[in-house]
């Protein structure tokens, strides 16, 4: 299959290094020209625009910031999109613009997959990302293969905007449980207790969790270097708050969440991952 991947960051690179491992033919394209070198050594052809990328592609794959980043690139996208094309962007926006990139390119005919994932760095380095998709049983039946090549967990979740209503979810529940992580750390420490032996407790009961596991070792060894950053989650988080505030929802965990790491920002900790919501907690505390 002839695919044109598009956004080659920390989560982008290591998933286009991954179809290209597939067996995939490549076409790249990203603003930063030197996040390119990987893939073009890789054997990956370069573009000179998004536009140029997508065309002669059976598939066009989008890994971008926000929400106005996946607009741009697919309406230069389907400027020059052969009839027929699926898009598939798996950039964290919100499901009503994912509805809306859905209604604009349905007009030009292309086909939009939106494929949001979880997993991380780490995920994208393995291929082991949880994909969470939304768009006709169609369009995600043509992009399957290609899914495949980046993750073990991919479930067709319902129409344009499901996937990234299940990728909000995802995001209240690991914000939420970053946080009661960290703080158990903290409260373990305030009260002289062994941060290991509290965590290595946990994972035998109830409170077990993939966090846990995961993040808590990472807090214990102190290692805040980002697979995923906390500007990324506080951004995320703040798009659950502006869905919830449509709908008129309640969502107090996911509230006391997104301001934490608003907070991180604010103090300079946005570039680290989102596990250093702990030395926010620690300043807090008294323990820094």
């Amino acid at each position: 299959m002839q695919i044109a991947f598009i956004g080659l960051g920390i989560m982008g690179r290591p998933m286009a290094l991954n179809l290209l491992r597939g067996g995939h033919r490549l076409s790249v394209w990203a603003r930063r020209v030197e996040s390119m070198q990987p893939l073009l050594a890789a054997g990956a052809t370069g573009a000179a625009s998004a536009g140029e990328a997508a065309r002669g592609a059976d598939l066009v794959i989008s890994m971008v910031a926000d929400a106005p980043d996946v607009a741009e690139v697919m309406r230069a996208v389907a400027g020059g999109a052969a009839p027929g094309l699926v898009a598939v962007d798996m950039s964290t926006i919100a499901p009503a613009a994912a509805r809306r990139i859905g209604e604009e390119l349905a007009a030009a005919g292309v086909d939009f997959v939106d494929a949001p994932v979880s997993g991380g760095e780490a995920g994208a380095v393995a291929g082991s990302l949880s994909i969470m998709a939304g768009g006709s049983e169609a369009a995600f039946a043509r992009a399957l293969s290609a899914l495949q090549c980046l993750g073990q967990s991919i479930v067709h979740v319902g129409p344009s905007g499901a996937g990234q209503v299940a990728k909000a979810a995802n995001q209240i529940v690991t914000g939420m449980g970053v946080l009661a992580v960290a703080e158990a750390m903290v409260f373990a420490a305030k009260n002289g207790v062994d941060r290991a032996k509290m965590r290595e407790a946990l994972l035998g009961g109830f409170a077990s969790s993939k966090i846990l596991e995961n993040h808590g070792q990472r807090m214990i060894d102190r290692d805040f270097k980002p697979g995923f950053k906390s500007w990324m989650h506080a951004k995320d988080l703040d798009i659950v708050m502006q869905t919830a505030h449509e709908l008129g929802l309640c969502l107090p965990g996911a509230a006391v969440a997104g301001q934490m790491f608003n907070a991180m920002v604010g103090c300079g900790l946005g570039e680290e991952d989102s596990v250093a919501v702990l030395k926010l907690l620690e300043a807090l505390s008294g323990q820094s």
